[in-house]
């Protein structure tokens, strides 16, 4: 082009091996619409010809995780700012224009005309080091609760085919002493063949508390089996290594929480936000990753919606007063709201009074950790604006 524009817009279908970036005017025209590969040089080449382009360049992705985190590294790097347009946005405006082939191509077309519509979605922030690091840091950890969610199941399923009566004696999602008895006794014949006295000894040589109990459970399930099943030899060495895993994984777990646990209590507001009862160093952590920058809301409302904490109308004609529950909110954010709320009303306090409160009006209990939820986003927009640890009791105004 000879004429350089005041304005454009450009539109970035984001992906993990390359994007799709396509740059529009004031008239919705195409004026450039390229492949760029994911990574340094090629994306710098693609910024310098679309800054050619126009004075003023807004920026628009459909990905804001780590598909695109050089993308948006190199643009902050530059002093260009984006927003993200939600992939159900994008899909629900592709029908809008005319055709119905689904390319790269026309992805970023339709995000970039999306954004020259559309005013109102919100910037992408690049984190700083500290929201980085713990970004990271609860991704980790979420996997390996995952997986080990996912040992535990597969562990009570291959027990109960072989030894039913062990896998009912102990919950093993909580219990390191059921495990470690598992990585030496699988079958009933070897722990009735083990006997209480020195079955308790090799369980304390092995640093579990209550041995005695849990020996004794054991030989209680093992003397109500003499049945030997079909394949327990190699179920029995499945369940060992099972259980070796999920002990390993516990010890991975800690070292994971105390990473989290330090680098969250660097945080400059790390006090406050753990001054609300209920909200520990982890969600903690998982609310600073999740609510990004908090100057982005303008009132605690804005908090409450973005996690989806808010009712939404839904009236039409003579119908009025429908609420329901919001569609697109920070599932991420309302989860760390709803978990601090729930561990909140174990004891006695404000938190636990508001609560019966709600229970006392009819509300069932999700109901009500609902409500207790919403007021303490409330509670904590303040506390993070006034820069003040909570108290139990409101301060003088």
């Amino acid at each position: 082009m000879s004429k350089r524009l005041g304005q454009a817009w450009c539109g970035i279908d984001a992906g993990k091996g390359h994007h799709w970036a396509a740059v529009v005017d004031e008239t919705g025209a195409t004026l450039w619409s390229k492949k760029i590969n994911n990574d340094e040089a090629a994306i710098l080449t693609a910024l310098g010809e679309i800054l050619d382009l126009a004075d003023e360049v807004r920026w628009a992705v459909d990905i804001s995780g780590t598909a695109s985190a050089l993308l948006l590294a190199l643009l902050a790097a530059h002093g260009q700012q984006a927003v993200y347009v939600p992939g159900r946005t994008v899909n629900r405006m592709a029908g809008a224009y005319r055709g119905e082939a689904k390319t790269d191509a026309r992805d970023a077309y339709v995000i970039a005309e999306t954004a020259r519509h559309r005013q109102d979605f919100a910037l992408i922030e690049v984190p700083a080091q500290l929201g980085a690091d713990l970004a990271l840091l609860t991704a980790h950890r979420s996997d390996l609760v995952a997986d080990r969610v996912r040992m535990i199941n597969r562990l009570r399923d291959v027990l109960s085919g072989i030894f039913p009566a062990l896998e009912r004696a102990f919950d093993y999602s909580d219990h390191k002493g059921a495990l470690i008895l598992l990585t030496g006794y699988q079958i009933p014949a070897d722990i009735r063949r083990r006997g209480r006295a020195r079955l308790t000894a090799w369980l304390a040589k092995r640093g579990v508390r209550g041995a005695d109990s849990v020996a004794a459970t054991a030989l209680e399930a093992a003397h109500a089996q003499y049945t030997s099943l079909p394949g327990e030899d190699v179920a029995a060495q499945i369940v060992v290594d099972l259980a070796v895993q999920i002990l390993a994984l516990d010890d991975r777990l800690k070292h994971v929480d105390r990473q989290i646990r330090e680098t969250f209590r660097t945080h400059p507001q790390a006090e406050i936000i753990e001054s609300l009862p209920g909200m520990g160093p982890i969600l903690g952590a998982e609310f600073v990753v999740a609510a990004g920058d908090l100057s982005a809301y303008a009132d605690a409302g804005h908090l409450s919606s973005a996690a989806g904490l808010v009712p939404v109308p839904r009236d039409s004609g003579r119908r009025t007063g429908n609420l329901h529950r919001p569609k697109r909110y920070s599932r991420r954010l309302r989860r760390v709201f709803y978990l601090s709320a729930q561990t909140s009303i174990i004891r006695e306090g404000p938190n636990r009074d508001f609560y019966l409160k709600k229970r006392g009006e009819g509300c069932k209990h999700v109901q009500a950790v609902i409500a207790l939820a919403r007021r303490r986003a409330s509670v904590l927009w303040a506390l993070l604006r006034d820069n003040r640890a909570f108290t139990p009791v409101p301060p003088a105004a």
